[in-house]
């Protein structure tokens, strides 16, 4: 009998989630189906108890309900609970586990790409719970250095003020958009400004050695920025496949190598 997962969202046809697993599934030997559920704005905790007691095995979660399923988890993982965020679930004891596998997932890319990340200094746009899912990850990966730039100033600060005791090992500074300089192994764009026609400019003083893009598949003037100064350059599809191992790993044991998929 094949286990069941499935992706949850509103809206949720645009989810890849189903084709990566079903190709993990072939390349690992595991027996497993894997469909799309639309939960409607105000009944997400419903459809995921429907779920699990209809024998479901495994649950992503994807916008707008990462910050539901976080609060509705009895357990939560270190990672999880430093995001505030839940992307991956699983029953284990009659209890709601919950998982953050988006910030393993950017990691894993980048470590793809063979970019480094030990010892490096990077620079982060966007306070937004994107960047916050990412944090720990990156420090634990051997980030030494995190400056976190935003429009409003005081979120930023606020972001380095919620996390700064869980990666101690690690610097972390916010700046306005307005005060972008310095030079960085490194420039993620976490906001969504790429995406829409104004997006912002990336100063002269800034100085930068790669540059990763969060979204995928759509236009992006902060990549065509950092392609005109001749930088590495990737967009998220890479984040979007390993977030996807990562909770095919902790659902099936198994662990896909990213390669095979990018």
């Amino acid at each position: 009998m094949s286990k069941q997962f499935a992706v949850i969202g509103n809206p949720i046809e645009q989810s890849r989630s189903p084709e990566l697993h079903h190709a993990f599934a072939a390349k690992t030997g595991i027996a497993l189906n894997y469909t799309k559920r639309l939960a409607p704005l105000d009944g997400f905790a419903e459809s995921v108890e429907a779920f699990f007691s209809q024998g479901g095995s495994g649950m992503n979660v994807t916008v707008p309900f990462k910050e539901q399923a976080f609060a509705q988890c009895a357990v939560l993982t270190e990672r999880a609970q430093i995001a505030k965020a839940v992307n991956t679930l699983w029953m284990q004891n009659g209890q709601l586990h919950g998982d953050n596998t988006d910030g393993q997932g950017l990691v894993d890319a980048i470590l793809a790409l063979d970019w480094p990340l030990k010892n490096t200094d990077l620079l982060i746009i966007g306070a937004g719970g994107a960047t916050r899912g990412v944090i720990y990850p990156l420090v634990k990966a051997g980030v030494k250095k995190i400056v976190i730039a935003n429009r409003t100033l005081a979120r930023a600060e606020q972001l380095v003020a919620d996390l700064k005791d869980a990666v101690p090992e690690a610097q972390l500074q916010a700046v306005g958009l307005d005060q972008l300089q310095g030079q960085f192994d490194l420039v993620i764009n976490a906001t969504s400004a790429s995406l829409s026609g104004d997006a912002l400019a990336l100063p002269e003083q800034l100085q930068f050695s790669h540059a990763y893009e969060m979204a995928y598949g759509k236009p992006s003037s902060f990549l065509d920025q950092a392609k005109d100064r001749g930088v590495p350059t990737s967009e998220g599809f890479g984040m979007l496949v390993g977030q996807a191992i990562e909770a095919f790993y902790i659902w099936n044991g198994a662990k896909p190598k990213l390669k095979d998929f990018i």
